[in-house]
C-alpha cells in the first residue's frame, strides 16, 4: 500500500507527466490569431474560393499537403521547403514527386497573409487552415482548426519516403502507419473519405488493371464495368500520368459517396478498396456506417482532420514563422 505522501507524489508525477504528453495539443488552440491575425481563416479561404475558379481539383491538392505533412515530422510545414544546401526536400520523396501540388496557392495564401499581418501566421497552420476551407467549400463539414504550430527548420526526405502511407500497400501496414502517428482505425477510415474529391494517376493504380500482384489478370475487387472504364484512361502502354476521379459519381464534391463507391467495389486506388474488402477487416463497418450516415462521416471526419492536425506540432519558441514557406529564414 502507498503511503498517502507517497501516494500524493506518485498522484501529482503522473499528472505531471500526462500534462507533458498532452501539452503540444494543449497549446494549439482555436484562438491563437484573434487579436493578432483575426482576418487569417477569411484571407486563406478567399485565396482557396479564388482557386478553384480556375482549377477545381485544388482543395483535394491542398488537403493532401496537409497531411502529407503530419505524417512526417509531424504538422510543421517541412513538405513545403524546397531543395537547398542544407536541405533535402520532401517534395522529391517517391509519394511527392511529380505528384504533389498546389504549392503556387500556399505562397499566394502566404503572400496574402504577410500582407495583412506579417510574420504571424505559419506555413504549417496555413496548410491546416487551407484543408479546412477546402473541405467546407466543395460541400464537406466545416471545423474550427486548431493553430499555434510554428514552421520547421529541416526537411526530412527519408521519413517521407517511409512513413507515408502507399496506395499499394496493406490494410495491415497502413494502419500501423496511422497508429505510428497516433491515429487510429476510425480515423484511418474517416480521412481516407477525402478521396470523395480530387484525381489520381494511372501510375499508382494501373497495377489493378492488368498485372495484380503478378497474377496477369486484374485485382478481383474490381467492378468490371468500371475496370473498362479505368482501363480506357489507362492503357497498358500509355501515360502513367494520365489522371482519373477518385470518386467515379460525383468527382469534385465533398460528400460520403466514396463510401458507396467501395461498396460497389469502385474504389480506386488498392489502399482504398481493402478498407471493405479485406475479410474480417475492422474497416468494413465503418465504411458500412459512413456510407448509410453522411453526418456520421462528417462529424468523424472533422474530428480525426483535428486529431491528424494535432501530431507534434512545433510550438512556443520551437521552430519559426517562416517569411517564405519554400525556404527557412535566411537562407
Amino acid at each position: 500500500m502507498f503511503s498517502s505522501i507517497a501516494y500524493s507524489s506518485f498522484f501529482l508525477s503522473t499528472i505531471f507527466l500526462t500534462s507533458l504528453i498532452f501539452q503540444s495539443k494543449a497549446q494549439l488552440n482555436a484562438t491563437f490569431y484573434d487579436t493578432t491575425c483575426p482576418n487569417a481563416s477569411s484571407i486563406v479561404r478567399s485565396v482557396i474560393q479564388q482557386a478553384l475558379q480556375s482549377d477545381i481539383r485544388i482543395g483535394a491538392s491542398l488537403i493532401r499537403l496537409h497531411f502529407h505533412d503530419c505524417f512526417v515530422n509531424g504538422c510543421d510545414g517541412s513538405i513545403l521547403l524546397d531543395n537547398s544546401a542544407n536541405i533535402q526536400s520532401e517534395k522529391d520523396a517517391a509519394p511527392n514527386t511529380n505528384s504533389t501540388r498546389g504549392f503556387n496557392v500556399v505562397d499566394n495564401i502566404k503572400t496574402a497573409l504577410e500582407n495583412s499581418c506579417p510574420g504571424i501566421v505559419s506555413c504549417a497552420d496555413i496548410l491546416a487552415l487551407a484543408a479546412e476551407a477546402s473541405v467546407s467549400s466543395q460541400g464537406g463539414p466545416s471545423w474550427t482548426a486548431l493553430l499555434g504550430r510554428r514552421d520547421s527548420l529541416t526537411a526530412n526526405q527519408a521519413g517521407a519516403n517511409s512513413s507515408i502511407p502507399s496506395p499499394f500497400e496493406s490494410l495491415s501496414n497502413i494502419t500501423a502507419k496511422f497508429s505510428a502517428v497516433g491515429l487510429n482505425t476510425n480515423d484511418l477510415v474517416a480521412l481516407s473519405g477525402a478521396h470523395t474529391f480530387g484525381r489520381a494517376q494511372c501510375r499508382l493504380f494501373s497495377n489493378r488493371l492488368y498485372n495484380f500482384s503478378g497474377t496477369g489478370n486484374p485485382d478481383p475487387t474490381l467492378n468490371s464495368s468500371y475496370l473498362t472504364t479505368l482501363q480506357q484512361i489507362c492503357p497498358q502502354s500509355g501515360s502513367g500520368f494520365n489522371v482519373a476521379n477518385l470518386d467515379p459519381t460525383t468527382p469534385d464534391t465533398f460528400d460520403n459517396n466514396y463510401f458507396s463507391n467501395l461498396q460497389n467495389n469502385q474504389g480506386l486506388l488498392q489502399s482504398d478498396q481493402e478498407l471493405f474488402s479485406t475479410s474480417g477487416a475492422p474497416t468494413i463497418s465503418i465504411v458500412n456506417t459512413f456510407s448509410s450516415n453522411q453526418t456520421a462521416f462528417f462529424q468523424s471526419f472533422a474530428q480525426s482532420m483535428i486529431n491528424m492536425g494535432n501530431i507534434s506540432p512545433l510550438t512556443g519558441s520551437n521552430g519559426e514563422i517562416r517569411s517564405d514557406c519554400k525556404k527557412v529564414n535566411g537562407s
